[in-house]
């Protein structure tokens, strides 16, 4: 047993975003179609938490064109570039499956207001902006270690 919580320990990603139930967010996530990746964002409402430790995912729902649309996204996923808190909400609740039967203004959530908490906001999205530009580096210097090489072995 300890064996799996060790690998699972090594697959977790150290720049995850801390983020609420009740939070209204912005994920960036990765799309790969063929050679071209580009970045798509999912805003919604963050319905509930699910899982611990590596298989740990959040349920983020939001309406496009007057249809609820939901998505369940990995926490410690490779394709995640950022989750950035838009709105955090005030929920007494773990799950927020209720919000599926409402419709219009019924289905909305109470935000949180105050300078402490407007300020916890900013600097949780100005982590997650950091994390990801230094992802980001890496992700170019691989690349660009990967065709330098190639670039070599083509000169030979």
């Amino acid at each position: 047993m300890d064996l799996i919580k060790t690998i699972e320990e090594g697959q977790k990603r150290p720049g995850a975003q801390a983020f609420n139930v009740g939070d209204t967010v912005k994920v960036y996530f990765k799309i790969i179609e063929g050679k071209t990746e580009r970045i798509q964002v999912f805003e919604g409402l963050v319905l509930c938490m699910k899982n611990a430790g590596a298989r740990r995912t959040f349920t983020v729902r939001k309406t496009s064109f007057g249809v609820g649309v939901e998505r369940v996204f990995p926490i410690n996923s490779p394709r995640i570039v950022k989750v950035e808190v838009v709105r955090p909400g005030k929920v007494r609740r773990a799950k927020l499956y209720y919000i599926r039967e409402k419709i219009g203004k019924k289905a909305k959530v109470k935000q949180l207001v105050g300078g402490a908490v407007a300020a916890a906001v900013a600097a949780r999205n100005a982590r997650a902006d950091a994390a990801a530009a230094q992802k980001e580096a890496e992700i170019k210097a691989e690349h660009k270690a990967e065709h330098d090489a190639a670039a070599a072995a083509e000169k030979k």
